[in-house]
């Protein structure tokens, strides 16, 4: 990963479990005219996705929104759920105003919650 030319990344904590959320589904759109997915990924072991979303030329800026698909996330974790989930997926749009810089976007869910903030 090029942190100086720089790059998205993002990781996801299950606060209800006190560990990392393995095998969440993320997916990046771009938003403009309309939203076009840039990205997808699988968080690992460590709740950490192995490459950065976007780095390099095509982190660029712009407004984005991560899709986090919790609902399936805790289904199979053996959680059960709501019908509908009362968080089936989290959406986070945020802006990237400096496409050189390094922007971490961490996610920390339980069934009933979630915060975020930018991390490094």
């Amino acid at each position: 990963m090029n942190i100086a030319m720089g790059a998205l990344t993002t990781h996801v904590l299950d606060t209800s479990r006190g560990k990392p959320a393995a095998g969440v589904l993320i997916d990046l759109y771009r938003l403009g005219e309309s939203a076009e997915r840039v990205s997808s990924a699988l968080t690992n072991d460590e709740g950490r996705c192995p490459d950065p979303l976007l780095d390099g030329d095509d982190l660029q800026a712009g407004e984005y929104e991560l899709v986090f698909h919790a609902g399936d996330y805790f289904r199979k974790s053996g959680v059960e759920l709501t019908d509908p989930a009362f968080l089936d997926h989290v959406v986070i749009r945020f802006g990237i105003a400096a496409a050189d810089e390094h922007y971490h976007v961490p996610l920390l869910i339980s069934p009933f919650g979630y915060s975020t903030y930018r991390g490094s």
